[in-house]
């Protein structure tokens, strides 16, 4: 069994009274793309900062690789690194930016660099200054790629993308992944994650809703069912397993745990034009456990 690239004990961390990250347990395995989930302010980016040892924790500690996270100069040497909000030196060339960030690295695969910038269509001869945010993050992928890192920590990766450029960008997570690179990706469009993770956490206000499988996910979320009527269609609150229903265009999607008979029954009673049923999304999922805080 692959060992820990990422591992945190009770990583806390706090502004004053606010808490960003909150006892986070986590143990992320080598050669796996690990889906970091959560919405704006559930406290993602706060965790990568402290994986990088940008800020230090208020409590609890975290190794990359091994290595404590607070030992930059011997973590960062397994680390590939895209931030949420990619920031340039304005007047240096996108391959002059490649260059000084490969001298500092100090093991740059030249001829993967190259094959980066031809897969992500990207031009290096531009000054930065004149690059569209897509530009920018390409950039910055290409720059925590090219040295093949052991961990690539990747906040929103695809922002600013166009649909083409975030397939490749799967298409090269898998890759790295196959290569035994681990694949951290922090997140918030869950349809990313569903197609490229192999599991993914919940991050709810700085703690862990749950960490799984995807398939686990799926077991947990129980059945969907997408109910459209010839009229009204009938109450299925207090019906035994609904867990939830959200009115659709001409009639209900009915969130389902355990047996569907008893919802079924109820539907039966009206005269159904479609009826259809299916895992629940990610989204579903994900979505479930903010409402179950309402």
């Amino acid at each position: 069994m692959a060992g820990s690239a990422i591992r945190t004990e009770g990583l806390t961390k706090r502004f004053g009274q606010v808490v960003a990250v909150d006892g986070l347990d986590l143990d992320v395995r080598q050669g796996e793309i690990f889906g970091f989930l959560g919405p704006n302010g559930a406290g993602k980016s706060t965790t990568i900062r402290l994986l990088l040892g940008l800020v230090r924790p208020t409590a609890g500690k975290a190794w990359v690789m091994g290595v404590p996270a607070g030992d930059v100069e011997r973590s960062h040497r397994h680390v590939g690194y895209v931030a949420g909000d990619v920031a340039v030196w304005p007047q240096l060339t996108g391959l002059e930016t490649l260059t000084y960030l490969g001298h500092l690295s100090g093991h740059v695969d030249v001829p993967f660099r190259d094959e980066l910038i031809e897969r992500l269509r990207f031009d290096p001869g531009l000054r930065a200054r004149s690059y569209s945010k897509g530009n920018r993050q390409k950039l910055a992928l290409i720059a925590a790629l090219m040295t093949r890192p052991d961990v690539l920590l990747l906040d929103e990766p695809t922002s600013g993308l166009d649909p083409l450029m975030e397939a490749e960008f799967q298409a090269l997570a898998r890759e790295a992944a196959g290569r035994g690179q681990t694949v951290f990706l922090s997140s918030h469009i869950l349809d990313e994650a569903q197609d490229v993770c192999h599991r993914v956490a919940i991050l709810r206000a700085g703690r862990l809703a749950e960490v799984a499988e995807l398939e686990e996910l799926r077991g947990l979320g129980g059945t969907v069912l997408e109910a459209i009527a010839d009229g009204p269609l009938p109450d299925l609150a207090g019906v035994p397993g609904v867990t939830g229903v959200e009115a659709v265009d001409g009639g209900v999607r009915v969130s389902i745990t355990g047996s569907p008979s008893p919802a079924l029954a109820r539907l039966s009673t009206v005269p159904l034009v479609r009826l259809r049923s299916h895992e629940p999304t990610l989204e579903e999922i994900f979505l479930s456990y903010y409402e179950a805080e309402k």
